[in-house]
């Protein structure tokens, strides 16, 4: 299979290296130039709870032009909608475009660019990743990806991509219900994004703290009630026992809103801890725990300069 990763950050690096190690033909795309020639020179090294690899794949800051049969769009929820555009020319009639995001928010964006009828929408859990240098990606963890489709996507096609997936090592498996599956993983989102982003913290040092796993659990809490009342079909009995399970498979890891403050870019704690107000207010409810929590993220991505 031929696979562009639109997004070649530490997710999309774990995602273009164990895919192209197990023979599919990955093409790269990033904006960021040393990276992008860093692989090109050195080969993509993907290391930690997979193992320890060198992958060959081609990178490049722009889109080439030349088709591709599955497209996955790794970058951060706020860009989604904007790259799923400038990679339209490495669409064909038969690609399958696969948008993996924390958050509610960016497919509907990626929908609008692409269309519904090729799309499909996945999470990533516990992996935990980062970029310690330029061609060189780490991953705490491996738990699993699951999708979706967000339309009319058939189910062959969806499972065709999945199977690639698991080919690759991945513990991936397709779900009937989109939102159920964004609600679960963004209750544990919404558990450490914020939290971290705010302190400093690891995942399990705040599942550990005294006080902050306090706000943790409540903004966890807040994010479970929402989506019970919006009729979301849920597979989480205790949000509390849902997102310390999450966080003990990760301990160690900095979830992507603390890395994007650490690294002086804007996060995307609004389409993760922000979505919950924005969501609980389509059924006459309130957020004021994740209001607080992202209003408190903004302030700091204000003092840092974003």
């Amino acid at each position: 299979m031929k696979i562009a990763i639109i997004g070649c950050g530490a997710m999309g690096s774990v995602y273009a290296g164990l895919l192209a190690a197990c023979g599919h033909d990955v093409v790269a795309i990033d904006r960021w130039l040393e990276h992008v020639d860093a692989i090109n020179q050195k080969g993509l090294r993907v290391e930690g709870a997979s193992g320890d690899r060198i992958a060959r794949i081609r990178a490049y800051t722009d889109p080439p032009d030349e088709s591709v049969d599955l497209m996955i769009i790794a970058v951060k929820a706020a860009q989604a909608g904007a790259a799923a555009r400038h990679a339209r020319r490495m669409l064909s009639g038969n690609t399958v475009v696969l948008t993996i995001q924390n958050g509610l928010g960016s497919a509907q964006d990626v929908a609008a660019a692409i269309g519904e009828e090729r799309l499909a929408v996945g999470i990533a859990a516990a992996f935990g990743a980062s970029l310690p240098q330029a061609g060189h990606a780490h991953h705490n963890g491996m738990a699993a990806v699951r999708m979706g489709a967000y339309g009319s996507l058939a189910a062959d096609r969806l499972e065709t991509v999945a199977a690639a997936w698991r080919d690759a090592g991945f513990n991936a498996e397709t779900v009937p219900n989109v939102a159920a599956m964004q609600w679960e993983k963004l209750i544990c989102n919404v558990a450490y994004s914020a939290p971290c982003a705010i302190t400093g913290l690891t995942v399990g040092q705040v599942m550990d703290d005294p006080d902050m796993s306090k706000v943790s659990q409540a903004a966890a809490i807040e994010a479970w009630e929402v989506a019970r009342a919006l009729g979301v079909p849920i597979d989480v009995q205790d949000p509390v026992a849902h997102v310390r399970a999450f966080a003990a498979r990760i301990p160690d890891a900095k979830p992507s809103v603390l890395l994007d403050l650490e690294r002086g870019r804007k996060s995307e704690v609004e389409f993760i801890n922000g979505a919950i107000p924005r969501e609980a207010l389509k059924c006459g409810m309130r957020a004021p725990v994740n209001e607080v929590l992202t209003a408190l993220v903004r302030q700091r991505e204000g003092l840092d300069g974003h």
